[in-house]
């Protein structure tokens, strides 16, 4: 009997040490600083996103007309595919298990908020090199307000909400809660874990430069500041179980935190423009960078 036992003890324990081994040694390597994926997702929205529209002013016209996908339509559906893609990869790496539910149906909406975003943005752009004006309403424009049938207005109209609203909903919502939600599994009690190494300071600027864009252009201020706002409330919860954020957590929360400042600087430099101010009424005041762009800079040049 006591033979049996120990070839059952000796048969148990190779196959339980690897066991632990491939539990323990996932979390260790995703708590690391992702350099790599935030690089990626830098630079494919830097590239992708932001010089989309720049992409389309400064290539000819004759290399796509006005009845086919533009440079920047390509790559508008670039990043429709990468940036869910990249999303998935850093939400892989959390050392958290999060809610995969969640995360495919945030990625779901987010693809189809882009790809309504995509068609609208491409139309816009079009109406950009006819004469049509970012800094006025769709009826106050010169070359939409004299159309005939008057209804075809509506139909401007129509494509403005799906193109500025909600296509910006079903993109911008999806992408914040997923950040948010990975956010919220960066959080851990060791020391060595809550450093940003010298790349991820290196890429912190132009990263929060990227969430300004995408907050003053996107007209998501109120969306960005309640997940900032978010954020901080995890921060102090956290902190109080005797957690902190780890580098990658800290990264993402010094990027919001820039990013409001940003946005703070853009608001007090232009809160006395008359037209800007007309543009955009309410409450909060954050003006577009393309509005700006053909007010004060197209027809300058």
């Amino acid at each position: 009997m006591d033979t049996v036992r120990k070839r059952r003890d000796n048969d148990l324990q190779p196959h339980s040490t690897p066991a632990v081994l491939k539990e323990n040694v996932p979390q260790k390597e995703q708590q690391h600083f992702h350099s790599d994926l935030w690089l990626f997702l830098t630079l494919q929205n830097w590239i992708l996103d932001f010089g989309r529209p720049i992409a389309m002013i400064i290539l000819p016209l004759e290399w796509f007309p006005l009845n086919k996908p533009s440079a920047g339509d390509y790559f508008h559906m670039a990043y429709n595919v990468i940036t869910p893609f990249l999303m998935l990869k850093l939400i892989e790496r959390s050392p958290r298990t999060l809610s995969r539910t969640a995360i495919y149906l945030c990625i779901i909406t987010f693809v189809m908020g882009a790809s309504i975003h995509l068609v609208g943005d491409s139309i816009n752009h079009r109406l950009i090199l006819s004469g049509y004006q970012l800094h006025l309403s769709v009826r106050e424009n010169p070359i939409i307000k004299d159309l005939k049938p008057t209804s075809l207005i509506d139909s401007f109209e129509l494509l403005y909400y799906y193109d500025e609203q909600l296509g910006h909903l079903m993109w911008y919502i999806p992408f914040f809660i997923i950040l948010f939600i990975y956010f919220s599994g960066c959080f851990s009690s060791a020391e060595e874990q809550k450093k940003i190494p010298v790349c991820g300071w290196l890429l912190l600027g132009p990263s929060a430069l990227y969430y300004w864009y995408l907050v003053t252009e996107g007209q998501i201020t109120e969306l960005f500041l309640l997940t900032f706002l978010a954020m901080v409330a995890m921060l102090i919860h956290q902190r109080r179980k005797g957690l902190s954020p780890d580098g990658n957590g800290l990264f993402l929360f010094y990027s919001f935190s820039l990013t409001v400042l940003l946005v703070a600087v853009w608001v007090s430099c232009l809160w006395s423009d008359p037209v800007l101010r007309n543009k955009y009424p309410g409450l909060i005041y954050v003006p577009e960078p393309w509005s700006y762009y053909t007010l004060h800079i197209k027809d300058s040049r």
